[in-house]
């Protein structure tokens, strides 16, 4: 097995054992890989506080041994990638980094290499531990929207007066009012517009939106996911980012 020096962000945890660890990590070279982790629980001097890198949203600079034939990969070394100041203590921003960990886990099928997703998704985290308030209440519409566009069923942006409702089956803006219930009428197809010209996240500031318009959004975008990916389901993390964002 050869060993590869690779970025990292942990989207999932599972306890192994006594002392183990599996992690789901989305890779920089080899996309979504598990790996196992073996003595990182114990107290003692060689596990030393080790598990603690391993926290959902994390971002690692890993060596790992990897086999294109085998499930579970095993980690040479890892370390701190980025150290974030108020993530893993902010309500808040930790409450976002969760969502966009599991909005990332269920859009991650198959362990191919997608660098585009990668560096927008560490951008997206770092950026997260920097927001401001008015910056963070936009985060989740944001990451959601953008995410969408780098893995091919992008939302159109051609919102017109003649073209003011948007079809989620068809990720369009359309003339009329379709036929079916997943569309947004303004003023929300409007809104969501201006959020996908939204290129930077401190950009964000400049987009002011009550609690109820970004419900409707983030309802929206979650019904849009569901109908363009097999099996995505529901997300867990949906009502608590409602309830912090309030």
């Amino acid at each position: 097995m050869t060993l590869h020096h690779t970025r990292g962000i942990v989207l999932r945890v599972v306890k192994y054992g006594d002392t183990s660890l599996i992690v789901t990590i989305f890779t920089e070279l080899f996309g979504i890989q598990s790996y196992m982790v073996n003595g990182v629980r114990t107290a003692g001097k060689k596990g030393g506080g080790k598990a603690n890198l391993f926290q959902p949203g994390a971002i690692l600079e890993l060596v790992v041994y990897h086999n294109e034939l085998k499930h579970l990969q095993r980690l040479k070394e890892y370390r701190w990638g980025v150290l974030y100041q108020h993530i893993f203590f902010d309500v808040v921003k930790n409450s976002v980094a969760l969502f966009m960990v599991e909005l990332l886990t269920k859009t991650l099928k198959q362990p191919e290499t997608n660098t585009e997703l990668f560096y927008f998704a560490e951008d997206a985290f770092v950026h997260l531990d920097a927001a401001r308030e008015q910056v963070l209440a936009n985060f989740p519409l944001f990451f959601s929207l953008h995410l969408a566009s780098i893995y091919g069923f992008r939302f159109s942006d051609r919102y017109s007066e003649e073209t003011p409702f948007f079809d989620l089956q068809e990720g369009e803006f359309v003339h009329d009012q379709p036929v079916h219930p997943h569309f947004l009428a303004p003023p929300y197809s409007y809104i969501t517009a201006q959020l996908l010209k939204v290129m930077q996240p401190h950009e964000l500031n400049e987009i002011k939106l009550n609690k109820e318009v970004r419900r409707v959004l983030l309802q929206a975008y979650q019904t849009y996911y569901a109908l363009h990916i097999q099996d995505f389901g529901v997300m867990k993390t949906w009502a608590v980012v409602q309830e912090v964002l309030g």
